[in-house]
């Protein structure tokens, strides 16, 4: 079994490259941007838990985060592995993940890959796809390079965990498309 921890910051290509990813091992990809959508767009108990705490302006505890988590990996699948997308973000996020990951697959973390793109380039993919995307996220320069930062400063901590695990690898997310890939598949297959 693969499981991935993908990092980048926005605009980093991570959603390109989480497909091919998916499409040459076979995965899953667990988003918890997507977990909340689905789970509040559904009314499920934990959407309803999350939505009370968004609509009060407040972070949504991590429990319910995890324990939305665990209802996605609990479904049936026919896939080798897991990609987790926008978590862990913190160091309890990461230990939360590495048990559940035990608990409920028998498994562990392979490997954290991290895309790193220069944050100039960055901003320009950003405003890019603000222009035709109608994302707001994505429209102005200031608020991109908030999101950025954010993405630094949370992730910090998390790359840390997994260098000391010797669970880190680093590609370059600039340049041909089919590349990044070809790069992010060799760190897998330093796994396998």
């Amino acid at each position: 079994m693969i499981n991935i921890v993908l990092f980048g910051p926005p605009g980093s290509g991570k959603g390109t490259q989480a497909q091919h990813l998916i499409e040459k091992y076979n995965l899953k990809q667990i988003s918890t941007g997507d977990l909340f959508r689905y789970n509040m767009k559904n009314d499920t108990a934990l959407g309803k838990l999350a939505k009370s705490y968004i609509d009060k302006g407040q972070l949504v505890p991590d429990q319910v985060t995890i324990d939305m988590l665990v209802d996605e990996l609990r479904k049936p699948t026919e896939t080798k592995g897991f990609i987790f997308d926008g978590f862990p973000r913190t160091a309890i996020q990461t230990d939360a993940l590495e048990s559940i990951v035990k608990e409920e697959l028998n498994a562990e973390i392979s490997v954290c890959l991290s895309l790193i793109v220069d944050d100039e380039v960055l901003v320009q993919r950003l405003l890019k796809r603000g222009e035709t995307s109608g994302r707001t996220d994505d429209s102005k320069e200031e608020i991109i390079r908030d999101r950025i930062k954010e993405y630094y400063t949370k992730t910090a901590e998390v790359a840390e965990l997994y260098k000391n695990q010797g669970k880190y690898a680093e590609v370059i997310g600039v340049g041909d498309i089919s590349e990044i890939s070809e790069k992010l598949f060799a760190e897998v297959e330093k796994i396998k």
